[in-house]
């Protein structure tokens, strides 16, 4: 007999729906799987066998196939237990065919029956909304992702005999109606008001949250580079709505999501080692799974010691710097994972770090070491970072200064400020109304400048061999620094103040 359930499938970040198909004939007792299964996928008849007879049904002695369409699709994940485990059970006459054909089934089933989380649930039932499914079964480890979606009945289960109860009628079970949670005012165990002098840096920090501006910095060790960019989260403003789902989908597929976890409310703050991989940057490998630019989408990526990662892993940067996302092409098809991330990037001057040397450090590097140490970094790469900033080691006295600095809080009301005003400007642009993403048709009439300002920018152009990307970036700075201020014209004030901050290579 011939039996129909769906499932689901995580394409990139996007989900779409699976046929499970299962037909029971007669022959030797044979499971076969068809349909591009990876794996994982193969290996779920022992787990499903298991499952059915620990649950107390009779597993049918005949010859079994599934098959998962569309069958040029390769299908990952060990999700698709519960799914060919109810098909097969609905294939034997145990449960009624017609309830379940329409019914979207995701789960991982451990050996007793019981069902696991299984990763990417959210972009799945999302899919299954979309084509109109009469219902989605989930685990309940993954309930409260799977509530984010509204409009369409959700059944959250702990086992396959709870699933087959639910299905036959024997037992109740209320639609999951979990509403998203409101974002609430998160606590930070740091500040910014903790930050001893380096006024300029802070400065420079707050325009790069305002604009969602990439920024580089480079100053001795010790002079709290990594200090003040774990403390950059705490002047972004919340995620809003869109964001956070959108957020949410990159976690859920890359199985980053805890168990039980909902909306992922804060923005997310990435700090990869130097030596993370190029797929394990951008993203990447056998079955594409979201990378660190992507699990940084709408938050910060901080790269430590920027020379130090390999260089083929920094130019990858390249792509989702300019455009926003990254597109992983196969010989089968291409995925695009989103990567709107700010980067956050610092370094030494020079191998030891106290280049050009003073009175109480001498640097010991040589002039070769040195060009080698600064060539790691491209021009290309260099000329997609917008602010530039040169870290000083903090004086004694501004070290042991008690008054207290300004706080976090007090910066982030500004920032949300300038945010709001760049929502006003680009208001069909739900995520991505940043100045720092504004097109050339946006610099037109968003960033005119007056004849002062347009002799500064000549000048800043001619002396510093500037190209027409950083032309633009200086002008998409100005906007933000405006944006700061309150003004609605641009200033030679706010160039001359976004010109100090871009440097075509590193000094």
């Amino acid at each position: 007999m011939l039996a129909k359930v769906k499932s689901g499938a995580v394409l990139g970040v996007d989900g779409l729906l699976v046929d499970v198909e299962v037909d029971i004939s007669r022959g030797l007792p044979i499971f076969t799987t068809v349909g591009l299964a990876e794996g994982a996928v193969r290996e779920s008849k022992e787990r499903v066998k298991a499952a059915i007879k620990n649950s107390g049904y009779e597993f049918p002695s005949r010859r079994i196939t599934i098959n998962l369409a569309p069958a040029d699709l390769k299908k990952a994940g060990t999700g698709y237990d519960l799914p060919i485990a109810i098909g097969i059970l609905a294939a034997a006459e145990i449960l009624p065919p017609e309830k379940t054909a329409n019914w979207c089934l995701i789960g991982e089933l451990s050996l007793d029956g019981g069902l696991r989380p299984t990763p990417g649930i959210l972009p799945m039932v999302l899919a299954a909304r979309q084509a109109g499914a009469a219902a989605v079964m989930v685990p309940k480890a993954n309930a409260a992702e799977a509530a984010m979606v509204q409009g369409i009945p959700l059944l959250a289960v702990d086992s396959l005999g709870e699933a087959v109860d639910i299905i036959k009628g024997l037992r109740e079970a209320p639609a999951l109606e979990v509403a998203p949670a409101a974002a609430a005012a998160r606590q930070y165990e740091v500040d910014f008001a903790e930050v001893r002098g380096q006024e300029y840096t802070k400065r420079a920090l707050e325009i790069a949250a305002a604009g969602h501006h990439n920024i580089l910095m480079q100053g001795p060790p010790g002079s709290g580079k990594t200090m003040l960019a774990r403390r950059l989260p705490t002047i972004l403003p919340e995620l809003s709505f869109e964001e956070a789902l959108e957020t949410t989908k990159i976690y859920s597929v890359a199985g980053e999501l805890q168990p039980g976890s909902g909306l992922v409310q804060a923005r997310p703050f990435r700090a990869p080692h130097h030596t993370v991989s190029e797929a394990g940057l951008i993203g990447g490998g056998s079955l594409p799974r979201p990378g660190q630019v992507s699990l940084a989408h709408h938050g910060i990526l901080f790269l430590d010691e920027l020379p130090e990662f390999r260089k083929n892993v920094l130019e990858g940067l390249r792509q989702p710097l300019e455009d926003g996302h990254v597109t992983i092409a196969r010989a089968q098809q291409s995925l695009l994972f989103p990567a709107g991330f700010m980067l956050v990037a610092a370094l030494n001057p020079c191998p030891c770090g106290h280049y050009p040397g003073n009175e109480t450090h001498e640097c010991t590097c040589t002039p070769a070491q040195i060009q080698r140490y600064r060539h790691r970094l491209s021009g290309p790469l260099l000329d997609r970072i917008d602010l530039y900033l040169e870290v000083k080691a903090v004086k004694f006295d501004e070290m042991s200064d008690q008054r207290p600095a300004e706080s976090s809080a007090a910066i982030r009301r500004r920032v949300a400020a300038a945010h709001e005003i760049q929502r006003r400007r680009f208001p069909r642009r739900k995520t991505s109304f940043y100045n720092s993403r504004m097109k050339p048709g946006d610099l037109d009439r968003c960033c005119r400048v007056d004849d002062h300002s347009r002799r500064l920018l000549e000048e800043a152009v001619r002396r510093f061999g500037l190209s027409a990307r950083a032309y633009h970036r200086i002008l998409k700075i100005a906007r933000t620094i405006a944006d700061l201020a309150g003004s609605a014209e641009l200033t030679s004030n706010h160039v001359a103040e976004a010109i100090q901050y871009r440097r075509l290579e590193i000094k």
